[in-house]
C-alpha cells in the first residue's frame, strides 16, 4: 500500500512551488495579473475557510473548557499562570529584540540615498497607518478596556479584529454555567461540546486544502514584491539587510534558548519532540501571517498531537492567539529602535524601558491578523518621541518578517499551553515518560 505524504511535508512541497513559481514568473516576465486573477484567488480562499471558523471555534472551545473545569477557583489557577507566563515570554521577546538592536545597530548601517528612497516609496503606506493610530491614541488609555465589552456580540462575531469581545463573552458565558445548576447548564455545555467537535471535523477538511493555498499564497507575494522588475525584490530586501537579520536573529533566539528554557523548568516534556510536532501548525502561521487563521489548526496539533487536555489547550490557545503576541512585540522593540537609529536620534533608557512597557501593553490590544503589529508600533513610536513617518523605513521587508514572526506567535501559544498543562498535571504520563509525539 502506497504510504500518505504527511500533511506538514505537503505543505513545504507547496510552499517551495509556490517560491520557485513567483520567481519564475518575475524572471520570464510573466503578467503578474495572471498570478492575481488566477493563482491568488487560491490562497484567500484558504485563508478565509479558515478565518470563517475561528470566531466560533474561540466561543464554543472557550465556553466547553471553562465549563468542564468545573470548579472556579480552578479557572482562576489556570487563568493566573497563563497571563503570567504570557506576560514573562512577552517582556522577555522585547528585551531581547533591544539588546539585538543596540548590539548590531543596523539603522546605522542604512546608506542616506535609501533612506530617502524607501520615505518617498511608501509616504502613503505610512499616513494611512498613522490615521488609524491616531484614533487608538485619541480615545484615550482606558479605551481598550472599554473595546473589550461590545455593545452587540454579533456584530463582534463578524469581525475578527474583535476577537478580544468574544473571549469576554465566551469566558462570562462559561463562569456562568458554572454557577448555575448543572442540570439546567448541562444542555448548554453539550450543544457548544458538540459545536467544538463539528468545527474541529471543519478543520481537516480545510486543511486538505493547504497544500494548494500555500501555494498561491507564497507565488502571489513573491509576484507582488517584484512587480515587473526582477531586482525590485532583492534590492529592497538587500538595503534592509541588516534590520532583517536582527529582527530573525531576536525571532530565532525566542525559539532555540527562551522557549526551550521554559520547557527545562517547568515541563519534563523534550522540546525538541513539541518542536516537531508543531511543524504543521508553524508552516501555516508562515504562510497566512495570521495568528487567528493559524488558531484551528494549532489547537488540533496541541490537542491530538501533543496531548494537553481540551479544558487547558481550548482556554490558553484562544486567550494567546488574543494577547500573547511574543514575535511581534520583539519585533516592535527593534523596528522602534532602528527608526530612531537610522534617523540619527538617540534613545537613553528611560526610553527603552518605555519601548518595553508600551510594546507589552500594545501587544495585547493587537489583532491576530496580517499588518496589525505595524499599526500598533505608531503607537510605541510617538510613546519615545520618533517621528512614526520612519516607518516608511521597514516597510519593505515587513510582509517576509510578519510571516517570520506569526510563527513565534504562534509557537508561543502553544509552548505556554504545553507549561501550564504540566503544571496542572493535564498532560498523560505516557507523554511525559516516553517523550514520544507522534504527528499526523
Amino acid at each position: 500500500m502506497k504510504k500518505k505524504i504527511p500533511l506538514h511535508t505537503q505543505i513545504i512541497i507547496g510552499l517551495v512551488l509556490g517560491l520557485v513559481f513567483g520567481l519564475a514568473s518575475i524572471k520570464f516576465g510573466w503578467p503578474p495579473e495572471f498570478t492575481a486573477k488566477y493563482i491568488k484567488p487560491f490562497g484567500t480562499i484558504f485563508i478565509n475557510s479558515l478565518k470563517m471558523i475561528a470566531v466560533p471555534l474561540v466561543l464554543a472551545s472557550l465556553i466547553t473548557g471553562i465549563s468542564n473545569l468545573g470548579d472556579i477557583s480552578k479557572l482562576s489557577r489556570m487563568g493566573g499562570k497563563t497571563i503570567a507566563v504570557y506576560l514573562a515570554t512577552t517582556t522577555i521577546a522585547i528585551t531581547i529584540g533591544l539588546l539585538c538592536v543596540n548590539i548590531l545597530q543596523p539603522g546605522k548601517k542604512l546608506p542616506q540615498s535609501t533612506r530617502d528612497n524607501l520615505m518617498a516609496l511608501y509616504s502613503g503606506d505610512v499616513e494611512s497607518r498613522e490615521n488609524v493610530a491616531q484614533n487608538v491614541k485619541d480615545a484615550g488609555p482606558l479605551q481598550p478596556l472599554v473595546d473589550i465589552i461590545p455593545e452587540n456580540i454579533v456584530q463582534s462575531a463578524t469581525d475578527n479584529g474583535n476577537m478580544l469581545q468574544v473571549v469576554f463573552v465566551a469566558m462570562i458565558i462559561g463562569i456562568a454555567l458554572l454557577k448555575i445548576p448543572k442540570e439546567k447548564g448541562q444542555p448548554v455545555i453539550a450543544f457548544f461540546d458538540g459545536l467544538n467537535d463539528v468545527i474541529i471535523k471543519i478543520v481537516e477538511f480545510i486543511m486538505i486544502l493547504a497544500p494548494y493555498g500555500v501555494f498561491a499564497l507564497i507565488a502571489a507575494l513573491i509576484v507582488d514584491i517584484g512587480g515587473n522588475n526582477p531586482d525590485k525584490a532583492f534590492e529592497l530586501l538587500y538595503a534592509l539587510l541588516w534590520y532583517s537579520v536582527t529582527v530573525l536573529i531576536g525571532l530565532a533566539l525566542m525559539m532555540a534558548v527562551v522557549y526551550p528554557a521554559f520547557f527545562k523548568i517547568f515541563t519534563k516534556v523534550k522540546y525538541k519532540d513539541f518542536f516537531k510536532a508543531m511543524q504543521r501548525a508553524q508552516l501555516l502561521a508562515f504562510s497566512t501571517s495570521s495568528s487567528a487563521a493559524t488558531l484551528p489548526v494549532t489547537m488540533e496539533v496541541v490537542e491530538k498531537d501533543l496531548k494537553v487536555s481540551e479544558e487547558v489547550s481550548s482556554f490558553v490557545l484562544p486567550l494567546g492567539a488574543t494577547i500573547n503576541m511574543d514575535g511581534t512585540s520583539l519585533y516592535q522593540g527593534v523596528a522602534a529602535v532602528f527608526i530612531a537609529q537610522a534617523l540619527g536620534l538617540g534613545l537613553s533608557i528611560a526610553d527603552q524601558l518605555m519601548i518595553v512597557l508600551t510594546a507589552t501593553l500594545a501587544s495585547i490590544g493587537t489583532a491576530a491578523v496580517p499588518g496589525a503589529g505595524v499599526v500598533m508600533l505608531v503607537i510605541v513610536l510617538e510613546s519615545i518621541g520618533v517621528p512614526t513617518a520612519g516607518i516608511a523605513l521597514i516597510l519593505a521587508p515587513d510582509r517576509i518578517l510578519d510571516m517570520c514572526r506569526t510563527v513565534v506567535n504562534v509557537t508561543g501559544d502553544a509552548a505556554v499551553a504545553m507549561i501550564v498543562a504540566s503544571t496542572e498535571g493535564e498532560l498523560p504520563d505516557e507523554l511525559i515518560r516516553d517523550n514520544v509525539v507522534k504527528t499526523s
